[in-house]
């Protein structure tokens, strides 16, 4: 290649760095709150920036004495070349390495003060600038075999406070310092958001090696948390685009597609061998797509699945990176590749490809989020990851962004967080009897909350009171009440039509909760109390009997005698026959009456046309009317 095709591709690197990010762009630091409890004199809450590297807690806190070392400052040797260690007595309390800034990668002096023990490593600024994110090193200048074995927290902390902290731990005075990080994570609701930046170039060295082991890895989570709608998750791919000078160069032509207009790095830097930006784009493109035909039919999980497979069947060593190679992987997950066609359109029309386009508008920082200038890049919740790109950091990460005690089961497992409920039932109520608990287990610590079993729920404080209520209450442990069994009888001061509360059944008295003793009915007078009555207490109850033949009426208290009571049945039942007989005889009675009447107008009728009748005025005798 000749020096003036050297300067041009230079320059050309340069104008499209500068058109994407730096002087543009707008990239946030992540920042946190660190809380300085003792000495009183710094005593406060100070801002620290999370370094792009190791396990942030995040969802978790983190409390500890801060040391800063006698030799080694910078921690960019190794402690133990100085005889020191930062590891932490017996029951002591984790140990803050407070070092300077300067001389080495951030990652270096991460890396040494782990070694020698240290549980979280602050950094001190070394200029009065605002904070910036310690990010890892580019890993073709520097060492990488470190880098995936950095497991503690890093910070940055201004000069200022590095300066206060110094000067306080050489005035002999202890300096304690809390990290929070359950609220670095913002959680608007119960479904988290998140995004992955990435690409599909697989020769970029040891930073494409750990992208491609972490989709492997984290598909299985991933795919769980999407499946059961408790994330949403979307993929990205950054894209720059070719400055106008440039646009008739044959970097321009071999690394962009559609006039330019989207472009990627060559894969190996190389643009004589090998493959090209414009292959990568065209790849990132694809996978783009895969995703959005996947979200419209409702299966985005699918995108992990396309991913990972491309990558173990399509690499770029074996010659396998192309169109081909990527329509055998969507045909075997049973995808119309003609619908991922039509999405990526006409790479070489000079025109806008309507799905990149939307990538690079994402690109720009929005709200609270810087722009995407890293990859690879999580964001989640509209707040930039900080950490390693590992399954366990970033799945902690995602679960910090629910609401606590709406986690999903994934986010409670034990590689993800420590169960506080088993030790001591975590300070909670707890009804041993039934196995019945208020403490709830959730990713950020645990809460004491009283439980809902079976449809019945309990009311309290959750710590030292939890209380069954409802209509069902009485079917779990008898709704916390006494109840107790003897001589075949069972009485249960829990009655279900209460709504809470438990009070003695009759018979009984007490709290109704640990104690009900039995009433003695005959010592105390309140029942069995008539004039011949003998009253003997029993269980529960008493027995009350009369003498001679009279018999108890329990509702009256009263005794009464059994023949008295027969008397009195028998001249009932006399009365009615009596009344049924009297009944009969006077409608007989009236029966003939009415019989006798009637036949005596009939006979009348008949006799008035024959014979004049004396009860009729006009009728003369019959002599005169023969004449």
């Amino acid at each position: 290649m000749t020096r003036p095709e050297n300067v041009r591709l230079a320059v050309m690197g340069w104008v499209m760095l500068w058109f994407t990010g730096s002087c543009t762009g707008r990239f946030v630091v992540e920042k946190n709150n660190l809380r300085v409890t003792s000495p009183e004199s710094i005593r406060g809450i100070y801002e620290c920036a999370l370094g792009n590297f190791g396990v942030p807690q995040y969802g978790g806190s983190m409390s500890g004495a801060v040391v800063y070392p006698k030799a080694n400052h910078k921690s960019c040797k190794n402690f133990d070349d100085f005889d020191i260690s930062f590891r932490s007595r017996v029951a002591g309390l984790p140990t803050f390495v407070l070092v300077d800034r300067g001389d080495c990668y951030f990652t270096l002096k991460a890396w040494n003060a782990q070694r020698a023990g240290a549980a979280t490593i602050l950094v001190a600024d070394n200029r009065p600038e605002p904070l910036i994110t310690m990010d890892s090193p580019e890993d073709e200048t520097a060492d990488a075999d470190y880098l995936q074995n950095i497991t503690i927290p890093s910070a940055l902390v201004s000069r200022s406070l590095g300066d206060a902290i110094k000067t306080a731990i050489a005035h002999g005075e202890p300096v304690h310092i809390s990290l929070d990080w359950r609220e670095a994570l913002p959680h608007p609701n119960d479904r988290v958001a998140y995004e992955l930046w990435t690409n599909s170039n697989d020769e970029c060295g040891p930073k494409c090696d750990a992208q491609i082991r972490f989709l492997k890895r984290f598909k299985g989570a991933a795919q769980i948390l999407e499946k059961g709608g408790y994330t949403r998750f979307t993929p990205h791919y950054i894209t720059w685009y070719c400055p106008e000078a440039f646009l008739a160069s044959r970097q321009c032509k071999t690394q962009c597609i559609n006039g330019g207009r989207y472009c990627a790095p060559d894969p190996e830097q190389d643009f004589s061998r090998g493959y090209n930006g414009k292959d990568v784009i065209v790849q990132n493109l694809r996978q783009a797509c895969f995703f959005r035909v996947m979200n419209d039919s409702g299966k985005p999980w699918l995108w992990w699945d396309y991913v990972t497979d491309f990558a173990i069947r399509c690499p770029m060593k074996q010659n396998k990176y192309n169109k081909q190679c990527a329509d055998q992987v969507i045909h075997s997950l049973g995808v119309d590749v003609k619908k991922i066609d039509k999405c990526i359109g006409d790479i070489e029309a000079n025109a806008e490809n309507p799905v990149l386009r939307d990538e690079q508008e994402a690109q720009v920082g929005k709200g609270s989020r810087g722009d995407v200038t890293i990859l690879p890049t999580i964001v989640i919740n509209n707040r930039q990851y900080r950490g390693k790109l590992e399954r366990s950091a970033v799945l902690k990460a995602l679960c910090s962004g629910f609401r606590e005690t709406t986690e999903p089961p994934i986010c409670l497992t034990e590689d993800i967080e420590t169960n506080e409920c088993l030790q001591n039932n975590g300070g909670c109520w707890e009804d041993k009897t039934t196995n019945i608990t208020a403490c709830r287990d959730t990713f950020r610590g645990r809460v004491c909350q009283c439980p809902i079993v079976q449809g019945v729920k309990f009311l309290g404080d959750g710590y030292t009171h939890c209380e069954a209520s409802g209509a069902l209450r009485c079917g779990i442990n008898n709704g916390g009440c006494w109840k107790h069994t003897q001589m075949g009888r069972t009485y249960s001061a829990c009655r279900d039509d209460h709504s809470k509360g438990c009070k003695c059944p009759p018979g009984f008295k007490g709290d109704g909760l640990k104690n009900c003793e039995d009433v003695n009915e005959c010592e105390e007078k309140t029942a069995c109390q008539c004039r011949g009555c003998k009253c003997k207490n029993t269980w529960g109850s008493y027995e009350c009997s009369c003498s001679g033949s009279l018999l108890y009426i329990r509702e009256h208290d009263i005794c009464i005698s059994k023949d008295a009571r027969g008397d009195v049945s028998w001249g009932v039942i006399w009365i009615i026959v009596m009344g049924l007989g009297a009944a009969a005889l006077g409608a007989y009675t009236v029966y003939k009456y009415r019989i006798r009447t009637y036949m005596d107008s009939e006979i009348r009728a008949i006799m008035a046309q024959y014979m004049p009748l004396d009860n009729h005025p006009n009728s003369q005798p019959s002599s005169q009317l023969e004449l």
